[in-house]
């Protein structure tokens, strides 16, 4: 198994070996986000690689928006990109140490970047950051991919195994409104600490 560690994830944006990174906030999670009321709310989007997602929130007024990343390169260029996203709300850290509460966190391809190996892991760590009326948004990939991880994908069927062994499940279901090229692979979750 490949060590997924901040030299793995550094190397891969210096290659521009990024597959995961559409170029632009996913159309899902943007339309979450504009149904949001509370601009306060805090959010983490954590594996935030070029966040754009982080950037269309800040942009639309949720300034208690922070991110995360293990590895600093796409840190340091979104803090050039975005000058005005406060220093102290960016994270350049492993996921499993971070601490805090947040009403929301968003799942964008950082679930499959992770080790399967992992995901129990994944789900006590977030209930752990999460307030109790919080929720995790996000996408997940519904397909099995033929090559070795990551990204590493699963089912409805796995997801739903593990998921509500730790979360009240909203929504989990095949995402309606993905971007074309990930139509028909990607499965939307709402999930909340039970």
């Amino acid at each position: 198994m490949i060590k997924l560690d901040e030299d793995f994830w550094t190397e891969r944006y210096r290659q521009g070996y990024t597959g995961w990174d559409i170029g632009y906030p996913s159309t899902p999670i943007v339309q979450y986000l504009d149904q949001i009321q509370n601009k306060n709310c805090r959010i983490l989007i954590p594996g935030a690689g070029n966040a754009y997602e982080a950037a269309y929130a800040w942009d639309q007024g949720f300034v208690g928006t922070h991110i995360l990343d293990i590895s600093k390169d796409p840190l340091t260029k979104f803090s050039t990109n975005h000058p005005n996203f406060p220093q102290a709300q960016i994270f350049h850290q492993d996921f499993f140490q971070h601490q805090g509460k947040y009403d929301l966190i968003v799942e964008q391809t950082f679930f499959c970047a992770l080790d399967p190996a992992l995901r129990e892991a994944y789900c006590q760590k977030m209930l752990e950051l999460l307030q109790p009326s919080g929720r995790l948004v996000g996408l997940l990939f519904g397909v099995q991919f033929s090559k070795q991880g990551p990204p590493f994908g699963g089912s409805l069927e796995e997801y739903q195994s593990l998921f509500s062994k730790y979360f009240k499940i909203h929504k989990l279901e095949l995402c309606i409104n993905s971007i074309a090229p990930r139509r028909g692979t990607e499965i939307f979750i709402n999930l909340s600490a039970q």
